[in-house]
């Protein structure tokens, strides 16, 4: 029984790493005011960024459509018995509700199992991955939800944002720590609990912010693998990778860019690590 993995894009996962695992990703939607764009396909990173930067107008996304999901899994059931479709967190977008309604479309022509990976950004794409591989391998459907399943427990994902204008206003993060960060002109480090955004830690500059990331990794070994995302500023992604190197070699550490399904909402200067335990 061949099993497909299909993802969404807040997955951060590169075009290579996508069609290297078979891995279909469907894209979340962004809106510049009246302009909508569908994130990795209609925006390249670099014009979202500049957009971001230089509109006036605050970008919003929105979760991609039933019938998009329903498209992509017509597609996938073309060449697999079973589909097994990973997303960003319930608690923090509806997709994963838009991916169970795109099932029930479609649902006749294969099985399907949408699961809610609790995380967002390379954390998910982490998961997404370690399922991939077991289904290249010619794992059956319990095979791939059951390594799914494991992934999901043992993945953790750790963030630093510059400013947190977009977390605000995409209502990913309350007010209240947002002035909080202002006023002691501090970085939040953050992090998921129970599929929601919380901070973790705080630090006076970008750079003891990492530190904190390293030791979360440090407090986390053995580790299985290890990806890093960054938004705007890619030295300091590479920075975090080659002093993790020694916890995960270079070959076994992805590293790549956030798209703008999640960029809209961590803004630029962000950096985000996901690790999955051993």
């Amino acid at each position: 029984m061949a099993v497909k993995i299909v993802t969404d894009s807040t997955s951060d996962i590169s075009p290579e790493t996508a069609a290297g695992l078979g891995i279909t990703v469907v894209p979340v939607y962004v809106r510049f005011g009246d302009e909508s764009y569908r994130d990795g396909v209609d925006i390249s990173h670099d014009i979202f960024y500049e957009k971001l930067l230089s509109s006036h107008v605050p970008p919003s996304t929105s979760q991609p459509a039933p019938h998009d999901f329903a498209g992509a899994y017509s597609d996938c059931a073309q060449e697999a018995d079973a589909i097994v479709s990973i997303h960003v967190s319930s608690k923090i977008s509806g997709t994963y509700d838009s991916a169970l309604q795109g099932k029930k479309l479609v649902e006749e022509k294969c099985q399907i199992e949408v699961v809610d990976s609790n995380v967002a950004s390379v954390g998910l794409g982490l998961v997404a991955i370690a399922a991939a591989k077991i289904a290249r391998e010619g794992g059956s459907l319990p095979e791939v939800i059951e390594e799914t399943r494991r992934a999901v427990e043992q993945v953790q994902v750790f963030g630093i944002v510059n400013t947190m204008r977009y977390l605000i206003l995409g209502g990913r993060l309350s007010k209240a720590t947002a002035v909080v960060a202002s006023i002691l002109d501090i970085k939040p480090v953050l992090t998921f609990k129970d599929g929601e955004v919380v901070r973790v830690g705080l630090a006076h500059t970008y750079p003891q912010a990492m530190d904190k990331l390293y030791k979360f990794v440090e407090s986390n070994l053995p580790i299985q693998s290890l990806a890093i995302a960054y938004s705007t500023e890619p030295e300091k992604g590479n920075r975090l990778k080659e002093r993790l190197e020694f916890y995960s070699p270079e070959e076994k550490t992805d590293i790549t860019r956030i798209g703008a399904g999640l960029g809209s909402h961590v803004g630029p200067g962000a950096l985000i690590l996901a690790i999955r335990r051993g």
